[in-house]
């Protein structure tokens, strides 16, 4: 059993940067593949990003390469999100989930139900 924990939304104005942190329990989080999705109102919950059991391999969805950037640090068990230039159209709950499924350094992960646990998300605004 995993726990995850968001932390880091907020408001902010377009442009600017956020980071977010998902803290996870339990000592196997290195065995799990991490992922980012985000749900805007009124919309269904959608991949963000995903990353590798070691943090070898990252993927993206197209509307966030360049400007999002997922790493994780297993010492911590903890997984970021790293945002910048944001958008309006980011606006969302941000939810971090783990795949306890994930087979070697596999990173393409991109469907809800690939991923066994998910925090309870953390709210980004961003004001145009």
């Amino acid at each position: 059993q995993v726990q995850l924990v968001e932390s880091g939304g907020g408001l902010v104005q377009a442009g600017a940067s956020l980071r977010l942190s998902c803290a996870a329990s339990g000592r196997t989080f290195s065995s799990y593949a991490m992922g980012w999705f985000r749900q805007a109102p009124g919309k269904e919950r959608e991949f963000v990003a995903a990353i590798s059991r070691s943090g070898l391999r990252t993927y993206y969805v197209d509307s966030v390469k360049g400007r999002f950037t997922i790493s994780r640090d297993n010492a911590k068990n903890t997984v970021y999100l790293q945002m910048i230039s944001l958008k309006p159209e980011d606006t969302a709950v941000y939810y971090c989930a783990a795949n306890s499924r994930a087979r070697y350094e596999n990173v393409w992960y991109v469907s809800l139900n690939e991923y066994d646990y998910w925090g309870q998300g953390t709210q980004v605004t961003v004001s145009s």
